[in-house]
């Protein structure tokens, strides 16, 4: 039991279900009309996504092992719940069980498959040398999030739909203005562990101008699903809200690049992401 505890930490459950949600969501944004009738290739979209997520996090655990020796040691692998080996070997049959599932989605073209491989070749890289690259381990992890729904579409309509792409992008820069503040908010232990963030680089002013214009950038995208007329009237109320929140953020990481507000500002971009998702979703639904 104490085992089986070890691999449900190591997989981070949440985190799979959120990005199997995800796919689902990229899907509903694609084509909402096609769910009922294509509900399998739904059940094979969230089992990829649910594992490729655990192999990825069983990976970041293996390659951080040592750190978490030091900082985690109740981690499963330092506290020697699961052996080093066992973890690769579970991420290796979480690995084959997506690949496995995106191939029986569309076996007559493999563009699930494709995509998937992609996804999570991304997020390996990640866990294995982008993570202390500053920036481009931000645009990595950005990847992370927004490919899910992109493949969402792909696995509903074997094609990325607009909209989808669209909301894809939108996620992208503002998750990755949100990793750019987070790295404001860590900036001392990153400086220690040599992760080369935008503020250990260049401090946290220039970190906090950098995330702001991810953020209005995001938001400067955010007509473009109405006037491209992907979406109905319903998605002007709730994105507005998003604008609005991700503006206020700008100004308020902007004025105060303390620790503190920085904490502050990650968590509201984390909600505004959330309410420009339920915009899409419900501007899907004609």
């Amino acid at each position: 039991m104490a085992k089986l505890s070890g691999y449900l930490r190591l997989m981070r459950p949440i985190n799979c279900l959120m990005m199997g949600f995800a796919v689902i969501v990229g899907a509903a944004l694609a084509s909402p009309d096609a769910l009922n009738t294509l509900w399998q290739n739904l059940v094979y979209g969230f089992v990829t996504g649910f594992t490729l997520t655990a192999a990825s996090m069983t990976i970041n655990d293996y390659y951080d092992r040592e750190i978490d020796a030091i900082n985690e040691p109740n981690r499963p692998i330092p506290s020697g719940l699961i052996k080093p080996k066992e973890a690769l070997t579970f991420s290796l049959i979480s690995t084959i069980i997506g690949f496995s599932t995106s191939y029986l989605t569309d076996t007559a073209y493999p563009l699930c498959l494709v995509t998937a491989t992609i996804a999570w070749i991304v997020s390996v890289a990640y866990t294995t040398v982008g993570k202390r690259s500053g920036l481009v381990g931000n645009f990595l992890v950005s990847a992370c999030v927004a490919v899910p729904f992109i493949y969402g579409s792909i696995v509903i309509a074997n094609e990325v739909k607009r909209s989808v792409l669209l909301f894809a992008f939108m996620a992208f820069l503002s998750i990755t203005g949100r990793e750019v503040t987070k790295g404001i908010v860590d900036v001392q232990g990153d400086k220690r562990q040599n992760v080369k963030t935008v503020a250990v680089r260049y401090g946290e002013k220039t970190a906090a101008v950098a995330a702001a214009l991810f953020y209005l950038s995001a938001v400067s995208l955010s007509p473009l699903p109405w006037l491209l007329n992907t979406v109905s009237f319903w998605f002007i109320p709730l994105v507005v809200v998003t604008d609005f929140g991700l503006v206020a953020s700008s100004l308020m990481l902007f004025h105060d690049y303390s620790r503190e507000n920085a904490r502050k500002v990650k968590n509201l971009v984390l909600l505004w992401f959330i309410v420009g998702l339920l915009a899409f979703i419900v501007g899907a639904l004609r």
